[in-house]
């Protein structure tokens, strides 16, 4: 990740949290009018995937488009053909069983749609929290980053605490409702529970997977029980980088619990490495045979 400058845009799924960026949908609008919205996010994500594969197989022209704009809605009306199927069985405990299940559809449509990929950034390098989850109890160490003017729309800053709910009548009007998008993309992907408000966190969005970086490496910090041959081999592999990297490492404050960033004296490091482990050996075999010379010679 360093020396290659990319960073890993993680699928939300697989966070370590369950109840992060899994909204909560709720109905709050009419039976029919959520079979509207279904019906819209169905469509839509169905006629982007039957496009993508067009794309691919170089299917293009207007009974392409057409057949495609067919499909997605059949699609969409077989899909909530079956919920109402599944709303009329007599062992359906729900409660309003057809506006229930509208919603969870609802709910997993949504998802579906959010298919973007989350780095996870911190605002501070000296919280002995972060250092001791995240960083391998200071073993490790944490890359320090500037963001371009060309990459901050990406990033945002999570909220902490409140609801997890995020309404039906915001899903409806998004699209064309800047404030409403803003509030269903805050409880999708930018609000946490209060709990974990000590990581002070911000989300960089992009395409799931390894990405060339959208932002400018600047330093890295080493823990403090971070192994020395670690330090110089980050060191000696960027050192030659275009854009110089400045490093630190982390310090105690004596007689606290807070930690302090101090600049690492890299000279050490290059005195230290690489290390040979034979040279002492070598050396005693020397002064062997210089003793042997010397008795020789005393003979």
């Amino acid at each position: 990740m360093l020396v290659a400058d990319e960073l890993f845009f993680a699928d939300p799924a697989d966070f370590n949290d369950p109840l992060d960026s899994r909204p909560n949908v709720e109905g709050d609008l009419s039976s029919r009018q959520l079979e509207d919205i279904l019906n819209h996010l169905i469509e839509k994500r169905t006629k982007a995937e039957l496009t993508t594969a067009a794309k691919s197989l170089r299917y293009r022209g207007s009974k392409t488009i057409a057949h495609i704009t067919h499909h997605s809605r059949k699609r969409a009306l077989s899909l909530i053909d079956e919920v109402r199927y599944q709303a009329s069985n007599p062992n359906c405990e729900l409660e309003a069983p057809l506006h229930s299940l509208l919603t969870q559809c609802i709910e997993e449509e949504l998802l579906r749609r959010y298919d973007k990929g989350v780095v996870s950034l911190a605002s501070r390098a000296t919280c002995p929290l972060m250092w001791s989850h995240y960083g391998d109890q200071h073993r490790g160490i944490c890359a320090g980053y500037s963001v371009p003017d060309d990459t901050s729309a990406d990033l945002f800053k999570i909220t902490y605490g409140g609801s997890r709910n995020v309404k039906a009548s915001d899903i409806a009007i998004m699209e064309q409702d800047s404030r409403a998008r803003i509030r269903v993309d805050e409880a999708v992907l930018f609000r946490k529970a209060r709990s974990w408000s000590y990581e002070r966190e911000w989300r960089l969005i992009g395409k799931r997977g390894v990405q060339d970086s959208p932002l400018e490496l600047e330093e890295v910090i080493f823990g403090i029980r971070c192994d020395l041959s670690l330090k110089y081999t980050i060191v000696k592999a960027l050192e030659n980088r275009s854009q110089p990297v400045r490093f630190y490492e982390m310090r105690e404050q004596r007689g606290t619990f807070q930690l302090r960033k101090r600049v690492l004296d890299t000279s050490e490091l290059k005195a230290l490495f690489p290390r040979r482990s034979r040279i002492s050996i070598d050396a005693l075999n020397t002064l062997d045979l210089e003793d042997i010379g010397r008795q020789n010679q005393t003979e």
